[in-house]
């Protein structure tokens, strides 16, 4: 590890990189070594084989994406599959957030019967969809699921007298055969009886990368049709290496781990943004005044995914697919200036939900598991609601709102302490619906009972606690934020310290941006500011024994932000990370304030 600097070897260490042959992957992924070989999931030769069966004899394809960020760019890299074969007989579906909610819906495959699709598949959903995959197979409509949610599983023992439940029964009937031969099958997870299923996460399946995103299953399965069916089609080895910029978008998107596989998803995928001819997204980066050379995964978490999420939040997610798809630079600069003006929207309506949700706060009894709703909530920004409440509480968080079908939906997001999947299914008697991940999701609530939910979650919350002895997991999650990778003093913000952290990027989930303490350092000054003139930003000068000055910035911070006073002369100690402004062209580099004590 001798080769590296003082700072990227410390950083190195602290990522459990001990020696230079783990140090070199981790610092330069090589996408031939370090991608996996696409036919070690499960189904993905069946799935490779009836995709060609379909192209071969133009049957219709429907292709059936998530309304997300993840989604949405796996349907773009389909899409661009069927361009580079020139086939032209499918279409796209993307159901409507605040009517259809997540998922497949029943009503859509009713009317792709009436269309005459033969061949459905999905994008970053569909793992439990059981009676919708049932439709679709009594209509002759074959599924190929491409998800990476994890699938419905059976309750452990202990909670066996659920397994009788009207749920389980449904489950029953609609599941692949023999996973309920004798009530308590072998397998845990249940799934739909689909043609075939690609998801690293289910049962038994040897893909090495079990925490792919949405459009990373569907670009292995582009990656397994090519390899299979590339020559025959005459496409050039490697070309798919072009759709990683929405492969990379995606992966920093859907806030999975950067490790292994995903970090060259991410790594590769910024570099292929970098230099992406698709006209919209080159049109939305100039509006936002992102020079696309630069993109990093702050403009992408921060900047282009909000603008893209708004589509379905606001509007109509096939506005967020037609930006990247489209070819036409008309049309991209419409669609780029109208997802910009709805996401301003969208900010109005999370701030007055806000404001409404800290009042209602302040008469009640605060459980272990929140749930906070109201009729007149807007249901697509309601996942925004439960990450802030669940980030300044620490605990899950279940909002819910009022569909345009007269359906209570919501959201709900976890800070590691549960899965919110398995405290649903624990209290599935209480949903009509419910699917996600371990730390967010998405459900629907019966009517009459949406007013027990919270004591009903606490209940099982803490059962599940006691059965896995997560109680000090809980108490400590928050704990590692507050260390620091390395002690430094200012001096030590340079350039050539800078370009050593940056090897270590991109930086996002399972590898965040390293965090310096920096000890004892003075107040020199305190500069407020903000868009049209507000102050809702902070710029602060410290110093160190007056030799060496360094900018810090904390956006939407004032003077009472931090733990304690912030004021010119003062002493603090600094957490913060290096931070490179771009602004109008002219590089600086400061500090992003992460904490002052």
């Amino acid at each position: 590890m001798e080769k590296y600097g003082e700072i990227l070897q410390t950083l190195l260490e602290k990522r459990g990189i001990q020696n230079e042959v783990e140090a070199e992957r981790f610092l330069n992924p090589d996408y031939v070594k370090d991608i996996n070989d696409p036919f070690l999931m499960k189904d993905m030769e069946r799935a490779c084989v009836r995709l060609y069966e379909a192209i071969d004899a133009n049957e219709k394809v429907m292709i059936y994406a998530d309304y997300d960020c993840d989604g949405i760019p796996g349907a773009v890299i389909l899409v661009d599959l069927f361009k580079k074969i020139n086939f032209k007989n499918y279409e796209v579906y993307i159901p409507m957030r605040n009517s259809e909610g997540y998922g497949l819906n029943l009503e859509a495959i009713k009317e792709f019967a009436q269309k005459n699709i033969k061949l459905l598949i999905t994008i970053d959903l569909g793992i439990t969809a059981f009676e919708e995959v049932k439709e679709a197979e009594v209509h002759g409509i074959d599924v190929i699921i491409t998800d990476h949610h994890l699938p419905h599983f059976k309750l452990p023992a202990e909670f066996s007298q659920v397994l009788g439940s009207p749920a389980q029964e449904f489950l029953k009937e609609r599941a692949q055969p023999d996973q309920f031969e004798n009530s308590l099958s072998v397998s845990s997870q249940i799934l739909p009886r689909a043609y075939a299923i690609l998801n690293p996460k289910r049962e038994g399946d040897k893909y090495p990368e079990k925490m792919l995103c949405g459009a990373g299953v569907m670009f292995k399965f582009i990656q397994g049709f090519i390899s299979k069916y590339g020559e025959l089609y005459k496409i050039k080895e490697g070309s798919e290496k072009w759709m990683l910029d929405m492969v990379g978008l995606a992966t920093l998107s859907d806030m999975v781990p950067l490790l292994g596989e995903n970090r060259v998803f991410a790594s590769f995928g910024l570099k292929v943004l970098r230099k992406s001819p698709r006209v919209g997204l080159q049109k939305l980066l100039a509006k936002m005044n992102l020079d696309q050379r630069y993109l990093g995964e702050d403009d992408i978490a921060f900047m282009v995914t909000p603008k893209l999420n708004a589509a379905s939040r606001m509007d109509d997610p096939l506005r967020a697919f037609e930006l990247l798809s489209t070819t036409d630079a008309v049309e991209a600069g419409a669609l780029a200036t109208h997802l910009l003006k709805i996401n301003d929207d969208r900010k109005l309506i999370v701030a007055g939900i806000m404001r409404e949700v800290k009042k209602k706060f302040e008469k009640r009894e605060m459980r272990d598991v929140i749930v906070v709703g109201n009729p007149t909530w807007r249901v697509g920004v309601l996942g925004l609601v439960a990450g802030k409440l669940m980030d300044e509480y620490q605990k899950p968080v279940f909002v819910w709102g009022r569909d345009e079908n007269d359906l209570i939906k919501g959201s709900c997001r976890s800070p590691g302490s549960i899965s919110v999947v398995e405290l649903m299914t624990l209290t599935q008697e209480y949903f009509i619906d419910f699917g996600g991940h371990e730390l967010a999701g998405g459900f629907t609530v019966e009517n009459e009972k949406i007013h027990f939910l919270e004591e009903k979650l606490a209940e099982n919350f803490q059962k599940i606690l006691e059965q896995k002895k997560k109680m000090s997991d809980f108490n400590a999650i928050r704990e590692l934020d507050a260390k620091s990778d390395a002690v430094l003093n200012l001096e030590a913000v340079n350039m050539k310290n800078w370009k050593e952290i940056e090897k270590l990027a991109p930086f996002g989930i399972s590898n965040p941006k390293p965090t310096f303490l920096f000890k004892g350092v003075t107040v020199e000054n305190i500069k407020k500011f903000g868009k049209n003139g507000s102050e809702e930003h902070l710029e602060i000068t410290f110093s160190d024994e007056g030799k060496n000055k360094v900018k810090g910035i904390s956006f939407f911070s004032g003077d009472e932000s931090f733990d304690v006073p912030v004021v010119v002369n003062g002493k603090v100690n600094l957490l913060a990370t290096f931070d490179l402004s771009r602004f109008r062209g002219r590089e600086e580099l400061r500090l992003r304030i992460a904490e002052i004590f």
